[in-house]
């Protein structure tokens, strides 16, 4: 067998094994899905932030929101803190990339909004720097992370860690979790 299609087969195998452990976080995305429910039907919003691949994924789910994902409804309130470059360079720039996230918090933020943050170690100083500015407005917060929560895990009302500390697979996971919790968002919009 070449070793290109043996590398296929073992990605494939971790990545079938992790997605069949997910199960023991039905509980945190059901928790995730009524947070996120209540904060729409309050006139709330969603917003997501992350680094990197996580910073994609925040696109991607806000993407989702905004749009459509399965059913025709209305458009829901979500904003990915990621896509501003003017923004996110200015900040970086007079403030350091670690305040990145907090002051659009800061100005972007109401009580009752949901804010996820997305770090598959857990330990992104921006992320953790905006969940304490969020915990200070009353803004309900959600990490997604790997395995243990990081220290981002102490920040926020629910963390969602996917028992995986490689990076890749973790990712995979995200985006999944992301995916139900739009399909959850669906079901609720479309039944109103």
């Amino acid at each position: 067998m070449p070793i290109a299609d043996q590398t296929i087969r073992n990605i494939l195998k971790a990545h079938a094994e992790l997605i069949s452990r997910l199960d023991i976080l039905i509980p945190d995305i059901q928790a995730l899905a009524e947070m996120a429910n209540t904060c729409l039907a309050r006139g709330g919003k969603i917003l997501l932030m992350g680094n990197g691949g996580s910073a994609a994924d925040c696109q991607h789910i806000a993407a989702e929101l905004v749009g459509r994902f399965q059913k025709e409804r209305r458009g829901l309130a979500a904003i990915a803190l990621t896509t501003d470059t003017s923004l996110l360079t200015s900040v970086s720039n007079d403030y350091g990339y670690e305040h990145v996230f907090a002051r659009q918090v800061e100005a972007l933020c109401n009580p009752g909004d949901l804010l996820i943050g997305i770090s598959t170690s857990g330990n992104s100083p921006n992320v953790i720097r905006a969940m304490e500015a969020a915990k200070r407005k009353h803004v309900v917060t959600v990490a997604m992370t790997g395995e243990g929560g990081g220290k981002l895990a102490a920040f926020c009302d629910l963390t969602l860690a996917v028992p995986s500390r490689v990076t890749a697979r973790v990712q995979e996971a995200h985006i999944l979790i992301g995916h139900i919790l739009c399909e959850l968002i669906d079901d609720a919009s479309t039944a109103d």
